[in-house]
């Protein structure tokens, strides 16, 4: 248990609006969205400005305060969540590090602070005619802090890279409760190691990020958006090299999703369809996207599908005619998530796997799982494009949820050993959190978790910053 007196000094920092103490009111922070995490904690606190953050790590830092850091909390590896495996920990939280976002419309860049969601720095940018590229499901809740503490992926990284690529420079507390600022916006900084790209993807564990400078690019101002049928990822993968001869680097997204995840999808939410009248074992949701609005995209597109079909590469395919149609097509990816919690129990793999093997893998994986656990249900879709897939396992029709979850150590060992027997990364964008750290521990070369380690030791002597995520 946390001391008292130390409870009333940190509260005292915050003040009665930044502070949470009945657990009837801590849900929202204590819980993991999918259920799979439910944590404890004596003291939430939602600090309002930078040096309020500061103040509470310091305080923290020389009491032996324990601290997990929390954005929107969308995470899906409990690397958020405090009180896990017995811990005592006060979690801070970004929500009130809220206030206008900067936009430099000439200098191609914005500031946010830690608690501003995605949708609004999306919003901010279109205002002034410029584009936040970072597009994924949970963009409504995300934060700026939290998105960069994980380094998140989404839809778009195959044109615009994942969030450590928009990245220009962050504010954040260190464990010492000194303030970092690399907030400037430059494109060019030769001056020693890079900082604010050692705290993007340290999930917590090196300080707490209070603001940050991405990088903006030209608004899209046209899209062509198409819905195709494939015969298999193989066929995919020419397709997706097809589509980037043809249309070059307008190519924005490109989506991969197998038929059992679609059927999951049209069963459980309402107002979806499928946009092909005959059903296929594979499709990709591929767009394009310009910054011009007097384009040939649809004409390209159309270039695309037709030689496809004549190679026998797709089976079927249809370019959306209006937006409404285009929103159609996303509404089924971006419920492919929620649709899979609705059908029952899922063990997840965040895998990445190099282009040219991901075939192999998808194949390799699929018939060790269905081998190893009779009647699982292999349901794999995502980020065809940059080679991340969610490489989800349903459990059997009518089986018992509890018991098929029970299997998700075994079941992450082998799929994890595939992925790595085909040169690929255990997680790709969701980070390691709680969730995969004995698997990073036993899948990553010991060089370098001891380089990681040390950074660690340096930056955090007294272990008071997410002391449970990544590495004990």
């Amino acid at each position: 248990m946390i001391e008292r007196q130390h409870i009333n000094a940190l509260k005292a920092i915050v003040g009665p609006k930044g502070v949470i103490t009945a657990p009837e009111n801590m849900g929202p922070y204590i819980t993991e969205w999918r259920d799979k995490f439910l944590g404890k904690t004596q003291l939430v606190l939602l600090p309002a400005s930078t040096k309020e953050v500061a103040r509470i790590v310091r305080y923290c830092n020389v009491h032996g305060v324990k601290i997990v850091p929390q954005g929107g909390n969308t995470g899906l590896v409990g690397g958020g969540i405090p009180g896990l495996e017995g811990a005592d920990e006060i979690l801070l939280s970004s929500r009130r590090l809220v206030s206008e976002v900067q936009v430099n419309a000439n200098g191609y860049s914005l500031i946010a602070t830690a608690g501003t969601t995605v949708t609004e720095m999306q919003e901010a940018a279109a205002n002034h005619d410029r584009l936040f590229a970072l597009a994924l499901a949970s963009e409504g809740s995300c934060t700026a802090g939290g998105i960069t503490a994980t380094n998140a992926g989404g839809v778009h990284v195959i044109r615009y890279g994942t969030t450590r690529d928009m990245l220009l420079g962050i504010e954040a507390v260190l464990p010492d409760g000194s303030i970092i600022n690399e907030l400037s916006g430059l494109r060019k900084d030769n001056t020693g190691f890079p900082l604010s790209q050692l705290l993007a993807g340290s999930e917590g564990t090196l300080g707490f990020i209070t603001r940050v400078c991405f990088k903006l690019f030209p608004r899209e101002k046209t899209h062509s958006t198409s819905w195709v049928a494939v015969p298999s990822p193989k066929h995919a993968l020419e397709l997706l090299g097809m589509a980037r001869d043809i249309c070059e680097d307008q190519v924005s997204v490109f989506e991969l999703m197998c038929r059992d995840a679609l059927d999951f999808t049209f069963n459980h939410i309402p107002g979806v369809r499928d946009p092909l009248e005959a059903c296929h074992p594979w499709y990709v949701l591929l767009e394009t996207a310009s910054s011009a609005n007097n384009s040939a995209l649809d004409q390209r597109m159309q270039s695309l599908l037709e030689r496809a079909l004549e190679t026998k590469i797709i089976l079927n395919g249809t370019v959306a005619q209006s937006l409404d149609q285009r929103h159609l097509f996303w509404r089924i990816r971006e419920s492919i998530s929620e649709a899979q919690k609705l059908e029952g129990g899922s063990i997840k793999h965040d895998i990445s796997v190099p282009l040219d093997r991901i075939a192999d893998f998808i194949a390799s994986a699929t018939e060790a799982l269905k081998k190893a656990y009779q009647g699982a249900r292999v349901t794999p879709f995502g980020h065809l494009g940059d080679g991340n897939l969610h490489f989800n396992v349903m459990q059997p029709k009518n089986g018992e949820k509890e018991a098929f979850l029970a299997h998700w150590e075994g079941m992450n060992k082998l799929v994890h050993d595939i992925v790595l027997a085909h040169g690929g990364s255990i997680s790709a964008e969701h980070g390691i959190g709680v969730l995969k750290k004995s698997e990073l521990a036993r899948t990553k070369p010991t060089e370098e978790l001891d380089a990681m380690r040390s950074i660690k030791n340096a930056l955090d002597p007294n272990g008071i910053m997410n002391p449970g995520c990544l590495f004990d």
